[in-house]
């Protein structure tokens, strides 16, 4: 073996020596500048949460993401179908296509909307009875009639709507956009989820930073006076003592991070640690809404029993972002609330009820600090609900064509963009699909989403995995 060895190193000539260590230079700087182009993962980052410059100039500093989860009707909300009307009671015409749905139910008669719906604002966009609150902000909105995706049940659609892939694994949107951009605060996390009842479907895995190192992950905020929770001291403890175990577990663990640079949970479990530290300081006066006015709790819906718990988070999100953090995600009716496969009317009132007056008080609270400007609010779920009916008085899952809607952040309010088709069923005029939103979201924060890279596995990943586009007409 030692001979074998020994004619392995053995070098004819000085030549032959220096041309073998110049090639292992070379490939020394090579990882050093695909590093420093983000082509390859630093191990090591001294400071992954730095603030980091954009791509380009944005039109958003955070993003609100009011996220309807279980599907809410498009049919019902924004995209009215007379046509729909016509054929109540009638089979699906063969011209519209057969879909396999979720719940077998496209041989079902078509259904039509028992809902109200009038023209609003200078931009004349149409609304239904059920949200009259947020109706009269429409010349602010950007609505997307023509979203769709690719999942047809829940648990792989709320993945998708958050990480681009109806599978688990991958980062989502708010790990790319800390990633992307770093922190603006240091003293709260970048990346809050808020909920209003039961963890969504799928969990902790819709904010997970995926391959991503796992400091870019969200956390989840909690209902009632002590979000976060294990955030005091122990009693006793002083500032000084609490600053120095502090030091000491940081000491500790960058000694073994030195040995494992490829941990990046242990590189997260350091910066935790540290953030957790600021937060005891600066946490309980973002979380503590009890020294706002009256009139803008009541703005809210604070005082109501139906909209306090969803008006609160959504009060919450604004003095988060108030105060610099990036991205908020805000469930309302968490835990599949708006999955209305029968009862729809009874479903969607209460459901409607609860966030309507909330988030047009957020988007009248924002516009009033000024603060709408540069702040990106997105309403949708993981899909619609199809034009057929299931057991005579609900609707059945429908990606294939959808409405979301956007507001503030450098997007271009008070008009449509994309169209479905006579009866709701399919994106047919500018299809969009997630990937396309979640291209936008990232451009307007001013981040590229084919240049926003992480190497894992031999592959250089992206957002948007090898799809999408930005929605050039959302841009104001």
């Amino acid at each position: 073996m030692e001979e074998k060895l020994r004619h392995h190193w053995a070098v004819a000539s000085r030549r032959e020596f220096f041309t073998r260590a110049g090639s292992g230079l070379a490939g020394i700087a090579l990882a050093s500048l695909l590093r420093s182009d983000g082509l390859v993962a630093s191990t090591n980052i001294p400071d992954p949460l730095a603030p980091k410059k954009p791509h380009h100039g944005p039109t958003a500093k955070s993003i609100i993401w009011l996220f309807m989860e279980g599907g809410p009707s498009h049919l019902d909300l924004f995209d009215p179908k007379p046509r729909l009307m016509e054929l109540a009671g009638q089979p699906m015409p063969a011209s519209f296509g057969r879909p396999i749905t979720a719940m077998g139910t496209s041989n079902n008669t078509l259904m039509p909307s028992r809902r109200t719906f009038k023209q609003y604002g200078e931009s004349g966009i149409w609304v239904s009875d059920w949200y009259p609150n947020i109706a009269e902000h429409v010349d602010d909105l950007a609505v997307v009639r023509s979203v769709w995706a690719d999942g047809l049940n829940h648990v792989g659609s709320v993945c998708q709507m958050n990480t681009g892939s109806i599978l688990a694994g991958r980062p989502a949107m708010g790990a790319w956009t800390t990633y992307g951009l770093g922190s603006a605060n240091r003293n709260l996390p970048s990346f809050v989820i808020l909920l209003d009842a039961q963890e969504p479907v799928g969990g902790p895995k819709n904010w997970s930073s995926g391959f991503l190192p796992a400091t870019y992950q969200g956390t989840q905020f909690r209902q009632g006076d002590t979000p976060i929770l294990h955030l005091k001291s122990p009693l006793g403890t002083t500032v000084e003592q609490q600053r120095s175990k502090i030091d000491f577990l940081k000491r500790l663990n960058e000694r073994f991070s030195t040995q494992n640079p490829d941990d990046t949970e242990l590189e997260a479990r350091i910066a935790a640690y540290e953030l957790a530290y600021q937060m005891q300081a600066a946490a309980p006066e973002a979380v503590d809404t009890s020294k706002e006015s009256e009139a803008t709790k009541k703005l809210y819906g604070l005082d109501e029993p139906d909209t306090a718990v969803f008006g609160a988070n959504c009060l919450l999100a604004r003095r988060l972002v108030e105060r610099g953090v990036r991205f908020v995600e805000l469930y309302a009716g968490s835990g599949s609330g708006w999955d209305a496969h029968s009862k729809i009317e009874e479903n969607h009132s209460k459901r409607c009820r609860a966030s309507d007056k909330p988030i047009a008080g957020l988007l009248a609270d924002l516009k009033s600090r000024g603060m709408l400007q540069d702040t990106l609010v997105i309403w949708g779920g993981e899909f619609g609900r199809t034009p057929f009916n299931e057991k005579g008085d609900g609707r059945d899952h429908n990606p294939w064509g959808f409405t979301m809607w956007m507001a503030g952040g450098g997007v271009k309010g008070g008009h449509y963009v994309g169209t479905t088709d006579e009866i709701g069923l399919r994106a047919v005029d500018r299809p969009c699909h997630v990937h396309d939103i979640h291209a936008t979201i990232l451009w307007l924060l001013g981040l590229d989403h084919v240049s926003l890279t992480y190497m894992h596995n031999g592959r250089a990943e992206r957002p948007t995995e090898v799809y999408g586009s930005v929605i050039q007409e959302l841009t104001a």
